[in-house]
């Protein structure tokens, strides 16, 4: 049986094609906390305040839409039990234009900016169950941004 470190090398070569991709290290303590949510939480939206930023630049992820500087380690780790046909939306908001990096379950790197406004988010139809690494990235490099990182079920229409 394969690693998670081992499976997630080969999903971000595998998913994001060309380029040489260095992931962040989702081993590491999340800064601001896990949470622990399973499908139809409350409340809904699960909130946890975070400083957003660091100083490695969110590309070196390699995927679409991953920009910024973000921390060493995952800003939030969500533990979430998926079901009953819901979705999972993972959200920032913030008064500066903020970005999001993500480590899926599965290994693959997702990351978004400007969802709504410059909040970004990223809206996952059929979720899965498992760890999800989450990172707040900034464009004042080396700033810490103050952010709301949430879950919810209920994405916008």
């Amino acid at each position: 049986m394969f690693s998670r470190r081992v499976l997630a090398g080969a999903a971000v070569v595998l998913a994001l094609g060309a380029g040489v991709a260095v992931a962040q290290n989702y081993n590491l303590r999340p800064s601001f906390g896990t949470a622990n949510l399973r499908f139809n939480f409350a409340p809904d939206p699960f909130v946890v305040n975070v400083t957003a930023g660091g100083t490695i630049p969110a590309e070196r992820i390699g995927g679409p839409g991953c920009v910024g500087s973000i921390a060493q380690p995952p800003d939030v780790r969500l533990n979430y039990q998926a079901g009953g046909g819901l979705p999972l939306w993972i959200g920032a908001r913030s008064n500066y234009d903020v970005t999001l990096v993500v480590n899926l379950p599965d290994g693959r790197w997702v990351c978004n900016d400007d969802f709504q406004g410059t909040n970004p988010g990223l809206i996952f139809r059929n979720p899965m169950s498992g760890q999800y690494d989450i990172w707040v990235g900034s464009y004042d490099r080396g700033r810490g941004i103050p952010t709301q990182v949430f879950f919810s079920e209920v994405p916008p229409n």
